[in-house]
This record gives structure tokens, sequence and C-alpha cells, in this order.
């Protein structure tokens, strides 16, 4: 019986150790590879240069978030078919508090919104 219960006990503490470092993996992943960063290739959605245009946010500040903003994690995603989206918030240099939601594709980053986090804007968008 003694026998039964420390195999339990051990298969039980294997599970916690594999599901810990499962969930370790994924946070190191989603800030350590920073090709959510790379200003260099952007591609702005129809939808994000709506928002930009009602919202006055530039595409440099839009650069200088990606560059030097927070990455929100409870606002951060990952569909069930592995494709992540990352959101990033900061200050821009006009002070306007900002956040971004990017996603890799490749090479290149898409701009898929951005939104002001202190101010409601008109907008009407599609």
């Amino acid at each position: 019986m003694k026998k039964k219960i420390n195999i339990y006990i051990i298969a039980f503490i294997a599970i916690i150790l594999i599901i810990a470092k499962g969930i370790s993996d994924v946070k190191k992943e989603n800030t350590n590879s920073e090709n959510f960063r790379n200003t260099s290739r952007l591609i702005l959605t129809k939808h994000v240069k709506c928002r930009m245009n009602c919202r006055q946010i530039t595409i440099d500040e839009i650069k200088e978030i990606l560059e030097k903003g927070n990455v929100n994690q409870s606002k951060s995603t990952i569909s069930s078919e592995g494709n992540r989206t990352y959101a990033l918030e900061g200050y821009s240099h006009e002070n306007q508090h900002i956040r971004v939601i990017v996603a890799p594709e490749n090479e290149d980053l898409v701009v898929i919104t951005c939104i002001d986090l202190n101010k409601e804007w008109p907008c009407n968008c599609n």
C-alpha cells in the first residue's frame, strides 16, 4: 500500500515539474524572442491606419512603443494555431499613453491596432 502511494506521489511531482517547465518556457519565449520589437519591416493594417488617424498617433509613436514599451502579458495572446499577438504599452514622447497590438509574421511585424489608454477618441473604423 505504501509503495503504491509513493508511486502516486512521485508521478504527481513529475507532472507538476513538467507543467512548471512548460509555463516557464512559454513566458521566456513571449518576452525574450523580441521578434515583436523589430520596427524595420512594419506592415500597417487598414484598421490600424484608421485608428492612428482617429487617435492622433503617428508612426514614430508606434515605433517608439514597440522599441521601448512594456509587454502587457494579460493583453497578449496565443491562438490555438500557435500564432501570437503582443500588446506593448508605454508613453510616447508626446506623453500619450499608448497600447500597440502586433503579430510577428515571418520577417515582418504586422501592426494590428493602437489604443490611447487615457482618452476615448471618436472613430468610425470598421
